[in-house]
């Protein structure tokens, strides 16, 4: 695999023209750098496992990904993702965390008739009114995981809930989600900027709100923050608090320890899911890693191989837009998650897991998979997609 980067002087890359399936480029923009890099660097470990397990071949050709760092910035991500787009004629665009990105990037990526499989974000627009036939959603419609929540809330009558998130696209759709599946009273709704670290002022209004239970939605490094100062707050003894998949997974684990023992989280995939695909990713990532894999590295390792396979479906040609689409769609490759299908608005048909952190019998502590909360779910904005054809 030939690899650049975006922050090299000179990078080493040229158009084929007519030859470029002599060669597939991927433009990879994530969150690289600053306090929000944790997901973004688990989406590239988990990609490029993929790769390595295809002798860094995409479709049987020679690989060229040519990474940029969008610092959780939409202007800094749009003006990579439009260097990728003219300079360096990528054929697919992958890696963005943050939907505030997402949706800035998108409309140069789609112009330019280039495929972007998300590995994270997935935000309601572009699984509604917005959808475009040039993005899949591999990973999930940002509202998922937190209807799984409410619903799992509800049915253990929670009656006044807490609930907090950033004030960004993801987490104001993690609160919809959460908000339309809860049937009980919402004490308060409460929103940070993106990126903040000190939550004071949050814990306060929670101890004022008085609520029978906490639910929040905070990525990142943001999450581990939270938690430490909640706990260290003493709200988590006597206060039950639960959340998405992202804010309770391996990487926040290992930052926050024993006091997330206990905690019951929502997610679309967990490191113990008992398939072939998923067995394998899971053994190769501790082997390369060290650790053991969150949802995040699972998502870059899933649209490593279903753009693999599309590849070579279409054998290599990938200037056949319709061809490539079609092949994309059909989704013929094995998911860590299991069984898997998009939806008629190109993202997924996911079902959600209730996860919980225990200590295993050598006293790690990391998630279990306890039940299905939601079995084969279809995303809320599914119906107001009109694709339109290429």
């Amino acid at each position: 695999m030939k690899l650049a980067t975006l922050a090299l002087p000179v990078l080493l890359a040229f158009s084929l023209g007519a030859q470029a399936a002599d060669k597939v480029k991927i433009g990879f923009v994530s969150t690289l750098s600053g306090p929000l890099s944790g997901l973004g660097i688990e989406i590239r470990d988990g990609f490029r496992l993929a790769l390595k397990e295809t002798g860094d071949k995409i479709g049987g050709l020679p690989v060229e990904v040519i990474e940029g760092d969008d610092q959780a910035s939409p202007d800094v991500g749009k003006q990579i993702v439009d260097r990728l787009l003219k300079r360096d004629k990528v054929d697919f665009m992958t890696g963005v965390v943050y939907s505030n990105v997402m949706l800035a990037v998108g409309a140069p990526t789609f112009a330019a008739k280039t495929f972007y499989v998300s590995a994270a974000a997935g935000p309601a627009s572009l699984a509604g009114a917005q959808c475009n036939p040039y993005f899949f959603g591999l990973s999930w419609q940002n509202d998922g995981q937190s209807e799984a929540m409410g619903k799992y809330m509800t049915e253990k009558g929670f009656k006044n809930v807490f609930i907090l998130a950033p004030n960004y696209a993801g987490g104001r759709e993690n609160l919809a989600g959460f908000k339309r599946y809860f049937k009980g009273k919402i004490a308060q709704e409460s929103y940070v900027k993106l990126g903040e670290l000190d939550f004071a002022s949050e814990l306060s209004q929670i101890r004022a709100a008085r609520p029978d239970a906490v639910f929040f939605f905070l990525p990142g490094s943001m999450g581990t923050n939270f938690l430490k100062q909640f706990n260290a707050s003493g709200l988590g003894k006597d206060l039950p608090y639960f959340v998405p998949g992202y804010s309770a997974d391996e990487d926040t684990i290992q930052a926050v320890g024993d006091p997330m023992v206990g905690l019951y989280n929502s997610s679309h995939w967990a490191w113990d899911l008992d398939n072939a695909a998923n067995k394998k990713f899971v053994a190769a990532f501790r082997a390369q890693y060290k650790r053991t894999p969150s949802m995040y590295a699972f998502q870059g390792y899933d649209v490593a191989r279903l753009i693999d396979r599309a590849v070579s479906d279409v054998k290599g040609k990938v200037e056949d837009k319709a061809a490539l689409h079609a092949a994309l769609a059909a989704a013929r490759f094995e998911s860590a998650r299991g069984s898997f299908k998009f939806n008629s608005n190109q993202f997924p048909i996911n079902s959600f897991y209730l996860r919980q952190i225990q200590k295993d019998a050598n006293g790690v502590v990391t998630n279990k998979t306890i039940s299905r909360i939601i079995d084969a779910h279809t995303d809320s904005y599914a119906g107001d997609c009109k694709m339109k054809p290429l």
